[in-house]
């Protein structure tokens, strides 16, 4: 098991071997990250280990600023490499999709910008109920579900997603979001306890805590 202390030390002094080892040791919560964020117009052009690999590119370009872009954690800091890497790349591939009509998604019949946390939670809150037999229980659902997110203020379904998709600690939803750790936990119950009459009904998906 590598000192991530060290690592992460050796990072701040410029080291790209301890960036490439740091960035395998994240490399599993990162790819979850792109798995939620990816726009599924996606599919098929690029994956999760395509944008993971540019956003380290991209690292080794902005090793000197690991510091003063996020001072208190070096995750965070490739979470957000990682991220501004996905918004480029959807730039990139759906440029000629532009802020139009065609920028909207169809998920069960209702429309959600490819770019909303909305739409990424739904996407995948429902995208695994794809059987015939659960046809019916997809369009049931969905119409419940988009009226909960949308109930729920943009930090609340950020920290939602943050906590249940990319499965960041509530520390981290914190510093992301600049929340202190108390005001992250009780939106994010808060936000639980919101869905959880949508949530029940979506097979494996419930919070064993909620």
């Amino acid at each position: 098991m590598p000192d991530i202390e060290e690592l992460e030390q050796r990072l701040i002094e410029g080291d790209r071997a301890a960036l490439a080892e740091l960035f395998q040791v994240h490399y599993e919560r990162l790819w979850r990250i792109v798995h939620f964020r990816l726009d599924p117009r996606m599919h098929g052009r690029i994956d999760a280990d395509d944008v993971l690999q540019d956003a380290f590119i991209d690292a080794e370009k902005r090793i000197t600023t690991v510091l003063h872009e996020s001072p208190g954690s070096v995750f965070i800091w490739l979470r957000l490499i990682v991220n501004q890497t996905l918004t480029d790349l959807h730039r990139k591939h759906l440029m000629a999709q532009k802020r139009s009509a065609k920028k909207e998604i169809r998920v069960n019949h209702q429309k959600y910008s490819s770019e909303s946390t909305s739409f990424a939670l739904s996407f995948h809150l429902l995208g695994h109920l794809t059987s015939p037999s659960q046809a019916v229980l997809r369009t049931e659902i969905s119409e419940n579900l988009e009226a909960a997110l949308s109930s729920l203020s943009e930090i609340d379904r950020e920290v939602l997603a943050l906590r249940h998709f990319e499965e960041l600690t509530n520390s981290e939803t914190a510093q992301i979001l600049n929340l202190t750790p108390q005001a992250a936990s009780v939106r994010y119950i808060r936000a639980i306890k919101h869905l959880k009459h949508v949530l029940t009904a979506i097979p494996g998906l419930m919070p064993e805590d909620a």
